[in-house]
């Protein structure tokens, strides 16, 4: 496509992190409950496995769906907190602490890498379960920093895409970037007395995800930025765009010529999709 850019055009920015001999994949994580995030299950056995299978990354950024700002923001503190924004959950759940540190030094680069947009170093957020449920598995000792970056709720599909083009540098830096959400995402219609079913999906859910992933498979980045297009299916299963602008993020980072797989791409209670992706 003529919006992706090859990696020999990346500008090269300032900063202390040097590049590293192999660009890092970049991952799309559909993650679900909360309660994956303590949960010893098929979905968080595969972000375990996922960690050891790619290199240890310099850095951890998220895009997660529950961080919804006006403005561009990326997290800038030291030591980011664990943050519990859900109700309703086992006790358990909220004494999780993933005391992990972030990296304001990286924080200020990316703010000076974008150019088309301008992006706010925040000291107040943290890590929210979009993040932390996904990453503690990948990296249980907290070794590795992790940021965040919000999303923008004022803007458009479009407006995401590209500025996951500008982040497209990190990769060849050793940082990880993740976008953290789901594709098929219709909390209101779940079935919740199904969630045991093993990939139990609606009709509907199922036809929007085959077609949605032959677009991911295929490159046909345009049509997954104007995902209304592809009819009512499209609609109920992505209702709010929350969930779904975080793999525009990973999509935007794919270099044309990369392979891209799926995994975890397995359905829960009807209208939720755990599928998950990998580029590079």
């Amino acid at each position: 496509m003529s919006s992706l850019n090859s990696f020999s055009a990346l500008k090269s920015f300032t900063n202390s992190l040097p590049v590293t001999e192999k660009v890092m994949p970049a991952l799309f994580i559909g993650h679900g409950s909360p309660m994956n995030g303590i949960e010893d299950n098929e979905f968080s056995q595969t972000w375990s496995a996922m960690a050891g299978s790619i290199p240890i990354p310099k850095a951890v950024i998220v895009i997660s769906a529950h961080w919804l700002t006006n403005g561009t923001r990326i997290t800038a503190m030291p030591f980011p907190k664990t943050i519990h924004d859900f109700g309703g959950f086992p006790e358990s759940l909220y004494q999780v602490q993933y005391p992990v540190r972030g990296n304001p030094s990286l924080a200020q680069e990316v703010k000076e890498l974008v150019k088309n947009a301008v992006v706010e170093l925040n000291h107040d957020w943290g890590l929210d379960h979009g993040a932390w449920t996904v990453v503690r598995h990948m990296y249980p000792d907290a070794s590795i920093p992790v940021l965040q970056i919000s999303i923008d709720y004022t803007k458009n599909m479009q407006f995401h895409y590209d500025l996951a083009r500008e982040l497209v540098a990190l990769r060849k830096k050793g940082i990880l970037v993740i976008g953290s959400g789901n594709l098929v995402h219709n909390l209101k219609l779940v079935a919740w007395d199904k969630l045991s079913l093993l990939d139990y999906s609606y009709d509907w859910a199922a036809e929007i995800s085959t077609r949605l992933k032959k677009l991911i498979l295929n490159n046909d980045h345009t049509q997954l930025i104007n995902y209304p297009s592809l009819g009512k299916e499209a609609l109920m299963a992505i209702p709010t765009p929350d969930h779904y602008i975080p793999l525009l993020y990973t999509l935007g980072l794919q270099d044309p010529n990369e392979p891209i797989s799926l995994f975890n791409d397995k359905a829960v209670g009807g209208s939720i999709t755990m599928t998950s992706i990998k580029v590079g």
